[in-house]
């Protein structure tokens, strides 16, 4: 199936991380005294199922106490977001951006040139627009998926997209694959982060991208196995790139999901939870 055109607004091109909805609450009152946190680093670790040596947890448990005080703190604030304790409360935001966030793709953009696109804006002169969208709500937005510690961002960044304009065009929200980017899109870097751009001019000389079901994800990059794909499920003609400024986003979004990627490298966003109301 043929789709047609979808956007792009490619902002500092760094590796995203899956999973940061994932969290629980805590007490103000548990923060109180050393005994009450140790128990609540325990709980957390009941909670994400993580399990680490008692040598290792009283390695851990200083760092676990300075990110709980830092989520706290920051929630206290009048900021325009929330944080909460994922999986990653435990690490050090050094070791997070090594683990999650690594990425040359600063390097590789001063090499491969300013961003593409055809050229054009095709809702310039959209004028009425909502006060607020939901994709989720209109259906056109997979479950969240882990990429693990390969900076995949680009290929779940593009392929989200195009699932999300299928849906539009077609009412079919399908799970595409994301390793097919990994494994057959060769001007990316495969773990080592890419343009979503480059995907989506891959996805359009191959004839469309399959399935996830067919091409299943596995976090590294393998041998192509496009040719053994029956056929590519969804076809794009095109995309464009969102002129850089807050209006043609508003513009943008209120058509349709717009491909993004953000620096994940900041502590915030190592505990982001969602936008405060």
């Amino acid at each position: 199936m043929a789709i047609g055109k979808f956007l792009l607004v490619p902002l500092l091109l760094i590796v995203l991380v899956s999973g940061l909805a994932e969290s629980f609450e805590f007490d103000e009152k548990e923060l109180a005294t050393e005994e009450s946190l140790w128990q609540l680093y325990e709980r957390w670790g009941n909670h994400h199922t993580i399990s680490r040596n008692l040598k290792e947890k009283h390695k851990r448990f200083s760092v676990f106490k300075e990110n709980v005080n830092h989520v706290f703190t920051v929630n206290q604030m009048n900021k325009p977001y929330k944080l909460k304790l994922n999986k990653f409360a435990d690490m050090s935001n050094y070791e997070f951006v090594n683990f999650y966030a690594r990425s040359n793709i600063s390097h590789f953009r001063k090499l491969h040139g300013r961003r593409r696109g055809a050229g054009g804006f095709m809702y310039e002169q959209d004028t009425d627009l909502p006060s607020s969208v939901d994709w989720r709500e209109r259906g056109a937005v997979n479950a969240i998926k882990e990429q693990g510690t390969c900076g995949s961002c680009w290929a779940f960044s593009s392929v989200a997209a195009v699932e999300a304009i299928n849906k539009i065009k077609t009412n079919q929200l399908l799970s595409l694959s994301e390793q097919e980017l990994l494994d057959c899109n060769y001007r990316n870097k495969g773990c080592n982060g890419g343009f979503m751009e480059i995907a989506f001019d891959f996805i359009k000389r191959n004839g469309g991208i399959a399935t996830e079901n067919s091409y299943p994800y596995h976090g590294s990059r393998g041998l192509c196995r496009s040719s053994r794909i029956s056929s590519p499920i969804v076809k794009i003609d095109g995309y464009e790139s969102v002129p850089e400024n807050e209006d043609a986003l508003m513009q943008a979004v209120a058509n349709q999901p717009v491909s993004v990627a953000i620096d994940a490298a900041g502590r915030d966003f190592q505990f982001y939870w969602q936008a405060s109301s």
